[in-house]
């Protein structure tokens, strides 16, 4: 090598190290940041995540910011401990963890990952999962086992993905490694369409499995997802790549608490009243624990402290989740890890801090107050045998519960705007409900406690005779009568009223696997001044191309957004109706194309499917209607558990906060809550938990627990 070129290397050299050293010493920290500079190879590594953890603390904490275009970071406000320090990104492999405490500046130096199958593993499930082949268009309708091995009930390709997306990745991450690869125990002795067969056959919900299985035909599914686990075990590697956060992204802080425990998956959180973030400020969050336990989780975010509550429920004959069938799990054994009672879903805080729960409380029986002959009003007109979900209320002063016995099945609740504070509820899923929605006054309960005259429900009704008013009508299998009303079979799952006047607006799923095909809808009801007998709904299908909505929530401006099988995030805006929406053209749907629009969730799209849409997938959505994140008012937020992220929609682009420890970042819904608003970005942020059913697949394995989940933007990535 000639003089000159050793020179300029040495001096290249020492150049990078000043860079560094002078870098790092500018960085502002205060005795309770950490902060510094990460490089690589070829200097500054922008867009990657610093993470900082300790177990010092009541609860194992951790806080995960990105570094610069000059690849510094600050890690705000943390409470004084011993940290682990580390940096993880696209690319590269995990540094080596630091020993450090606030106040501290450290710099990092990455190496790049070892080979392209080392880097993969840092993907979002859903570059993995896009590599699962679907079946072709011609492959539909079913023709059972003697021909494609699906049901004659699954009709089309659409349904298929749906199904997958909103039965199959709901409730876990299919991309995430522990479902990626088949555990060695389904896999001795067996070839691994046997294994899958196994794997879906374990644990406590493999009763639901069963039926999504039985809706694709498990034949085909054990087929499919056996070629791609086998594709993926011989080496084969996601087809697309994500790109490291960039611009307002970098700006984003995560903060984490362990709460619950390892066995038990929460489904939900809440921090506040939707309708006033600053309620129950600094105060405890709150968790839904569905069928994996009775105990309710909570977090102190100022003490960090995790505990629990207990819920009760009305009747000891109440089913419990530990009686499920079950097969020997790869994790747990023959251990039953769930043991609830009471499946709480969804839950919600009131204007005066009280906490509500949609809680299974008894057998699914109902008294006699709900059935046929009863003089309740809404029993007269749509009588309930059976209800599989009811309602319950905490009082954190007192410690007391109020156990309230609906007659209708609950899943999700949201209060309304009205005068009664009416408490609005939706029966959940396919095939639940009986094509109802059902609501509580609020209000007068407070004065008598009576949840028996204070409930209420309605049939979903359609003016299909034009005339402005509910009449007789027709049921959901029966064909339109010109004299009469229509009904539909479809029960809300997602409910959200209207902060713009007194309407209420559901989402329904797509029933396309029953006897009855009816697609996914989101559905408008306008009360009137008796619901049980005067509401009259109306029911709009997604676009052409767009199909599987989940989850709905409105801005202030009325505007509702809801998410798509499809791999769209979807608005709908009532006021851009142009034709008539009553009338017998108005039964399917199809009445209002205009009124909606379609973003394309970031991601790949499954080989051979429209590129218009995306393999990618949210489980809800949730309207940022105070600007609480820092993005604007009424921003959209998907939770796309498929791309491990939530993905905020700010003037028509995606800002993409994806969460990248512990590997396997998956929720369900967001709150947010406004601390202090005189503390600008530190005294708000947005809350929501691990809402995997299997958190044991994340990173982590066994001993992970679910985690609270705070998301905060500042000003820039290095603001404290």
């Amino acid at each position: 090598m000639k003089l000159k070129q050793i020179i300029a290397g040495c001096l290249g050299a020492f150049a990078m190290l000043h860079a560094s050293a002078s870098t790092a010493a500018s960085i502002d920290v205060s005795a309770h940041d950490i902060g510094g500079q990460v490089t690589g190879d070829k200097g500054p590594e922008a867009g990657v995540w610093v993470i900082a953890e300790t177990k010092e603390l009541p609860t194992k904490y951790a806080k995960v910011v990105v570094t610069d275009d000059q690849g510094r970071f600050v890690i705000p406000d943390l409470p004084d401990a011993n940290y682990k320090v580390w940096v993880r990104g696209y690319g590269l492999q995990d540094t080596a963890q630091i020993d450090a405490r606030p106040g501290k500046l450290l710099d990092f130096k990455a190496a790049p990952a070892a080979s392209a199958a080392a880097a993969a593993q840092l993907y979002p499930g859903m570059y993995w999962y896009s590599m699962l082949d679907i079946p072709a268009p011609e492959e539909f309708p079913g023709t059972g086992d003697k021909g494609n091995k699906m049901p004659d009930t699954m009709k089309s390709q659409a349904q298929w993905v749906d199904t997958v997306k909103n039965m199959c990745q709901s409730c876990h991450a299919l991309g995430s490694r522990g479902i990626r690869e088949v555990p060695k125990a389904f896999m001795d002795g067996n070839d691994s369409h046997t294994a899958w067969a196994l794997r879906t056959q374990a644990g406590q919900a493999m009763e639901y499995m069963a039926v999504a299985l039985g809706s694709m035909g498990p034949e085909k599914v054990y087929t499919l997802f056996s070629k791609w686990t086998d594709r993926i075990a011989e080496g084969e590697l996601p087809f697309d790549k994500p790109e490291r956060p960039k611009g307002i992204e970098r700006n984003v802080v995560y903060t984490m608490w362990d709460w619950a425990s390892p066995k038990h998956y929460q489904h939900d959180a809440i921090s506040t009243d939707k309708r006033n973030p600053t309620l129950n400020a600094n105060g405890l969050i709150y968790g839904s624990p569905e069928e994996s336990t009775d105990l309710i989780p909570t977090l102190d975010p100022v003490k960090n402290i995790a505990s629990t509550i207990k819920e009760p429920y009305l009747d000891p004959k109440t089913p419990s989740s530990e009686d499920a069938p079950r097969g020997p799990s790869a994790y747990w054994g023959d251990e039953a890890i769930w043991d609830g009672h009471t499946s709480i879903h969804n839950l919600m805080m009131d204007e005066e801090g009280k906490v509500w729960f949609t809680a299974r409380l008894r057998p699914p029986e109902n008294p006699d107050y709900c059935k046929q002959g009863s003089s309740h009003p809404s029993a007269k007109v749509a009588p309930q045998a059976t209800s599989l979900r009811q309602l319950s209320r905490f009082d954190p002063g007192s410690g007391k519960w109020d156990l309230i016995n609906t007659c209708f099945s609950t899943h999700h609740l949201y209060f309304g705007h009205d005068p009664n504070d009416t408490l609005w509820m939706s029966a959940g899923g396919p095939g639940l409900g009986g094509g109802i929605v059902g609501w509580l006054n609020t209000k007068q309960f407070r004065e008598t406690h009576d949840g028996v005259a204070l409930q209420g429900w309605t049939p979903l009704i359609i003016d299909t005779n034009g005339n402005g008013k509910r009449d007789a009508y027709v049921e959901a299998k029966d064909p339109l009568d010109p004299t009469k009303d229509k009904r539909i079979a479809a029960s809300f799952y997602g409910i959200m009223p209207s902060p713009v006047d007194d309407s209420i607006w559901g989402q329904a799923m797509d029933r396309g696997f029953s006897r009855i095909d009816q697609p996914g809808y989101i559905v408008h009801v306008m009360p009137g001044a008796d619901p049980a007998n005067t509401a009259l709904a109306e029911v709009y299908q997604p676009p052409e191309g767009a199909f599987g909505p989940r989850g709905i929530d409105l801005g202030l401006d009325g505007v509702v957004w809801t998410v798509l099988s499809s791999g769209h995030l979807a608005s709908f805006d009532r006021k851009l109706c142009k034709g008539p929406l009553n009338g017998p053209t108005t039964a399917e749907g199809k009445q209002c194309p205009e009124g909606w629009k379609l973003y394309r969730l970031p991601g790949p799209q499954f080989k051979g499917l429209d590129p218009k849409g995306s393999a990618n997938h949210a489980y809800y959505v949730w309207v940022d209607r105070y600007n609480i994140l820092g993005l604007g008012a009424n921003v959209p937020i998907a939770c796309a558990n498929g791309g491990e992220s939530l993905l905020a929609l700010v003037n028509g682009e995606f800002v993409t906060l994806r969460m990248p420890y512990p590997l396997g970042f998956f929720t369900k819904n967001v709150d947010g809550r406004i601390d202090d608003p005189s503390t600008g970005w530190k005294g708000r942020g947005i809350w929501t938990t691990s809402g995997t059913r299997a958190n044991f697949h994340s990173e982590g394995g066994k001993d992970a627990y679910p985690k609270v989940f705070k998301v905060q933007m500042r000003p820039d990535p290095l603001a404290h």
